[in-house]
């Protein structure tokens, strides 16, 4: 039995969205809710088969029985107002903004432990990308005391509503970042790169530590992205660790899937798909559940 799951947001990220969840076994999409009458993502949806609404909110409300899980891909502000109304309603989201909303959620870290939050945050791009990493640092090295991540993504890849909400973009990820880590002196940077052709989205991850286990840490990395490569089969290590005057370095790359956007766009298909993922884990979960 497939979860039937509704999408709000025509942009980018709701069309990459749709794409997955149309590909994926376990889950349907019943709607896609947008806010113009002429929405490219709107139409793009209709082209597959699926229904749409221009009115947003409310026209997702007008056939709330027809799902029970949203994927919220519209803006930080937005979703503040959504969430509230959607789990009254008893409906489930997932959340795609950088609102601080919902439970902060890395499927390959916790994503089996969220599958009856209501409201589950994916943080941010650069967090889905650099969190399994620095996980992995402070797992293998106690003694962390800074953590410092630096995503580049192109400039095409970052629509209106990523550019407006770079506050939240920073918040989200640094407080995503200290809860998974334990670190408490954590930055994190976004670069949007204008050149031509389109970079790949890539993240670096530094840490303070006095000491370092490298064959420990380099387990736990290798560990990590086989993990995150279950769901995004474009992220790799395209800078080994290294360690020099107290900082470790390390660098991953996002080759996204190509199926909206050029596959250049990583940072956005690192988001829809660790979404996805974690849809699919709450599909089999309340399969699970039916069969006990």
């Amino acid at each position: 039995m497939t979860l039937k799951t509704a999408i709000i947001g025509s942009g980018n990220i709701g069309c990459d969205i749709l794409c997955k969840v149309l590909a994926h076994p376990d889950l349907d999409c019943t709607l896609v809710a947008g806010r113009s009458l002429h929405s490219s993502g709107l139409a793009f949806a209709r082209e597959r088969g699926v229904a749409t609404t221009a009115d947003g909110i409310d026209g997702l409300f007008a056939r709330i029985n027809e799902f029970d899980l949203v994927f919220d891909a519209t803006s930080a502000a937005d979703h503040e107002a959504h969430a509230p109304r959607l789990i009254e309603a008893g409906k489930a989201i997932i959340n795609l903004t950088p609102a601080s909303l919902g439970a902060l959620c890395v499927p390959s870290l916790n994503g089996v432990e969220l599958t009856e939050a209501s409201n589950i945050n994916m943080i941010t791009c650069g967090g889905q990308a650099s969190i399994p990493i620095a996980a992995a640092i402070a797992r293998a090295n106690p003694g962390v005391r800074y953590i410092e991540v630096v995503s580049s993504i192109s400039a095409e890849s970052a629509g209106p509503a990523t550019r407006r909400n770079l506050s939240n973009y920073i918040t989200t990820t640094e407080n995503a970042l200290s809860h998974f880590t334990g670190c408490k002196d954590v930055k994190a940077i976004l670069n949007i790169n204008p050149a031509k052709p389109n970079v790949f989205m890539q993240t670096a991850v530094s840490a303070l530590i006095e000491t370092v286990d490298l064959a420990a840490t380099r387990r736990e990395v290798e560990r990590a992205v086989t993990q995150v490569q279950s769901a995004v089969p474009g992220y790799q290590v395209i800078v080994d660790l290294h360690y020099s005057e107290g900082r470790l370095f390390t660098m991953v790359r996002v080759e996204g899937a190509g199926d909206f956007l050029d596959p250049s766009a990583g940072n956005l298909d690192i988001i829809t798909a660790t979404a996805t993922h974690m849809a699919a884990l709450m599909a089999r979960g309340r399969v699970t559940e039916r069969a006990a």
